[in-house]
């Protein structure tokens, strides 16, 4: 009997076995691998670069301004900083190294930027003397460089360090086709990042202005930080540290934020959501304006918030159109009118109600948005021949940002906006 068992036992063993082997195989092909920069490495490397190749501007990302100063995200490089005393002669000053930058926030002379996966402050109150004040490790999810998918990606190992580059090579490796073994990457859209920047609205005093496809801003002494679902809140009142101090849940997944007055408005793939921010350290959900799947800045003046919708990427959804909404009530937000476009991307709302608009491959746009119901019957003026990401209206100063370069365009005579100066795309000289 003993050994009857034994031999059932030891069949069903087998079979098992077989069947283990059959979801199991060696496959050769040809992949994406990845180039690895190691944690050390990434956490000893912010510094002011001295290699003049890096003073020229290849592949621009957000913008932000301070202190006479813009500050230009290389994607996923660092930051250029133009002197920007005379608007039609900035003069490129500094190139920060900061690996896998994309975003950053300023406040009292302590630059606040994303490195990969961490948060780190840097004292740029000397140029020549620059230095890291404070890091913050593991802030953000993992994330890696955009690649065209012609190739399958090889196996990740997050424990080598962030990936900086890819390498297409033929690789072997064990694959096992169970399901709960497959990893989907998402490609990420690092044109201006979907989500940088505001239209020089309530960020503390000593801080500087982003754009409206910010995922970062500062208000008082707490510093906000948008990644995926949610909304973590730092406090940055010591110029040594800065600790979290609170993490909400957004209903959706959070691209942008804005702040008007003691609000804070979140752009997400499914709506504007509105926070109380009375106490700064803890925001309050107030309301939410729910619309198509999309790509969706906002920017708010006075009691209307404008919001574009971009569709046809990584965001989802298909409209391209600028929401107008009544936030009269704070607590009910009303559509008051839809305007189609071709592909927005950031826009700012400067003095005398002048709305701005990247509208893509149609150029930035510029309407009087007195009335909010006739916006498109008051086009003041179209820059057809450039594709922009973002704007920052300055008084009467507009400061933006596009494919081909830096552009500076002076709008006190609305009837006759002049531009002041060009940075262009690898060549890096004023135009």
């Amino acid at each position: 009997m003993k050994t009857k068992n034994l031999l059932q036992l030891l069949m069903v063993f087998f079979l098992f076995a077989s069947c283990e082997d059959k979801m199991i195989t060696k496959r050769t092909y040809t992949a994406y691998t990845p180039v690895y920069m190691s944690y050390a490495d990434l956490r000893a490397s912010v510094n002011v670069s001295q290699q003049p190749n890096d003073a020229i501007l290849k592949v621009p990302g957000k913008i932000y301004f301070y202190n006479n100063y813009i500050f230009v995200n290389e994607q996923q490089k660092g930051i250029h900083v133009y002197d920007n005393s005379n608007p039609a002669n900035p003069v490129h000053h500094a190139f920060i190294n900061i690996p896998g930058n994309v975003d950053m926030a300023i406040k009292d002379n302590l630059l606040y930027a994303d490195s990969y996966v961490d948060l780190v402050s840097i004292d740029i109150s000397d140029f020549n003397n620059l230095r890291e004040v404070s890091r913050v490790e593991n802030v953000f999810p993992y994330i890696m460089p955009e690649i065209d998918y012609l190739y399958p990606i090889a196996q990740l190992d997050e424990n080598k360090g962030v990936v900086i580059d890819w390498k297409v090579e033929t690789v072997t490796d064990t694959v096992n086709y169970n399901l709960d073994n497959f990893v989907f990457f998402e490609k990420m859209d690092y044109s201006a990042n979907e989500g940088g920047w505001i239209s020089a609205p309530a960020e503390a005093s000593g801080g500087g202005v982003g754009g409206s496809m910010a995922r970062f801003i500062i208000y008082q002494n707490y510093f906000y930080v948008l990644k995926n679902y949610e909304l973590e809140i730092f406090d940055i009142s010591s110029n040594q540290t800065f600790t979290s101090v609170e993490k909400i849940t957004t209903r959706a997944i959070a691209e942008t934020v804005f702040i008007s007055g003691d609000k804070l408005f979140v752009g997400t793939q499914t709506g504007m959501q509105v926070y109380n921010i009375f106490d700064a350290a803890k925001p309050t959900y107030l309301s939410g304006f729910e619309h198509a799947r999309s790509c969706d800045p906002v920017v708010v003046k006075g009691n209307t918030a404008y919001v574009t919708l971009r569709g046809g990427t990584a965001c989802g959804g298909f409209e391209n159109q600028l929401d107008v909404i009544d936030i009269t009530d704070i607590k009910n937000p009303i559509l008051l009118k839809t305007y189609p476009m071709t592909s927005p991307h950031g826009l700012g709302i400067g003095v005398n109600n002048t709305l701005f608009i990247c509208d893509g491959d149609q150029g930035l746009k510029v309407y009087d948005a007195t009335d909010p119901l006739t916006i498109s019957s008051n086009l003041l003026a179209h820059f057809e021949e450039i594709n922009m990401y973002d704007v920052i209206p300055l008084n009467h100063l507009l400061v933006a940002i596009g494919a081909d370069g830096l552009y500076q365009y002076d709008f006190s005579d609305l009837q006759n906006i002049k531009l002041l100066s060009k940075i262009a795309v690898e060549q890096g000289n004023v135009e």
